[in-house]
């Protein structure tokens, strides 16, 4: 396989990755052969025509990215539906974010912070009422338990039972603009 990005660094063995923008990197050790490479590349053909594929249908099902005005409309629709949404799962909790923040982030939904601090992307707005909710609790389980053990999920299980079933709910982020777009 031709086109692929190599990155020789001080590691013991080959690595690939595709990349969100449907890249492929080659991660090499500093003396592997150019030979040895193009090897390790073409006995994982198989895997890599699968994770691309996968990949570029993951592209094609994400929304174009968001002009700037429709950032602006979703960060004002989140400022308006989501603190009314955290006051009122955090009381039914018992607990107390140290603040919201709304952000225009394009990897996840939603994040607590270490000072209990929660942030949200306002592209959860994209998706259905169900999953905004399952976000803001799931965000607010981590105001308790900072990781995903089974306490956590245990507590977001006891405030949402079917907290699976509107995970399937979500909306795809949209892409950013990278340039590298066909």
């Amino acid at each position: 396989m031709d086109g692929y990005e190599l990155i020789r660094s001080r590691r013991r063995t080959a690595a690939l990755e595709v990349t969100r923008d449907g890249r492929v990197l080659v991660r090499a050790p500093l003396r592997m052969p150019r030979q040895a490479i193009d090897a390790f590349v073409a006995s994982h053909r198989e895997w890599l025509e699968r994770h691309l594929a996968a990949q570029r249908a993951r592209m094609a099902a994400a929304p174009p990215p968001p002009t700037p005005a429709e950032i602006d409309a979703l960060k004002a629709r989140a400022r308006a539906v989501l603190p009314g949404k955290v006051a009122y799962y955090s009381q039914r909790m018992g607990l107390r974010p140290a603040g919201i923040t709304i952000t225009a982030a394009r990897t996840r939904y939603g994040s607590c912070s270490g000072k209990n601090r929660l942030s949200f992307s306002c592209f959860l707005m994209n998706s259905p009422e169900a999953a905004i909710d399952l976000v803001v609790v799931h965000e607010l389980c981590h105001i308790r338990h900072k990781n995903h053990g089974p306490d956590f999920y245990a507590l977001l299980a006891s405030v949402l039972p079917d907290h699976r079933e509107r995970k399937k709910l979500l909306a795809p982020m949209p892409l950013k603009e990278t340039g590298n777009e066909p």
